[in-house]
């Protein structure tokens, strides 16, 4: 076999660890996403606390923070985030950035009322001293009919 073939074998070889890598990565990132919204709903402030970034952004409807802000508002429940039914999620993984989004109903309780609301939630994730936190988190109202491209 000539060095050029055998090059060639180990390129598309690590191409496709690469690949799967991306894949169990993203798998990872969206079991992280779960855990959020199920933390959130619950207030467990201790594991989002570990998960977000102390410097994130949140960009809600009515205006946007940082980490801090947001876990005082999870506490106390001024947002209690009840339930996020998500209907359709796309990952990316470049590195050690990853981007989830994900098109979600979302029920929530804000100022007495529950109210419920269609959104793209655009998570994104860097690995930081090997774990991976949430630098940003955005919230974009759309249509119940709203898709997102994979």
């Amino acid at each position: 076999m000539t060095k050029i073939k055998l090059l060639i074998i180990f390129l598309v070889s690590y191409s496709f660890t690469q690949l799967a890598f991306a894949d169990d990565t993203a798998e990872q990132l969206e079991a992280l996403s779960d855990s959020k919204w199920e933390w959130m709903a619950a207030k467990e402030i201790a594991p989002l606390q570990q998960l977000f970034h102390p410097n994130a952004k949140f960009v809600h409807m009515s205006g946007s923070w940082k980490t801090d802000r947001e876990l005082e508002i999870i506490k106390s429940g001024s947002i209690w985030y009840k339930k996020a039914a998500i209907h359709d999620r796309a990952t990316e993984v470049v590195g050690d950035t990853g981007v989830v989004w994900s098109r979600i109903t979302l029920t929530a309780h804000v100022r007495g009322n529950d109210v419920e609301n269609e959104f793209t939630v655009t998570e994104v994730f860097s690995k930081v001293d090997g774990d991976w936190k949430i630098l940003g988190l955005t919230f974009s109202k759309v249509r119940d009919t709203h898709e997102i491209e994979h």
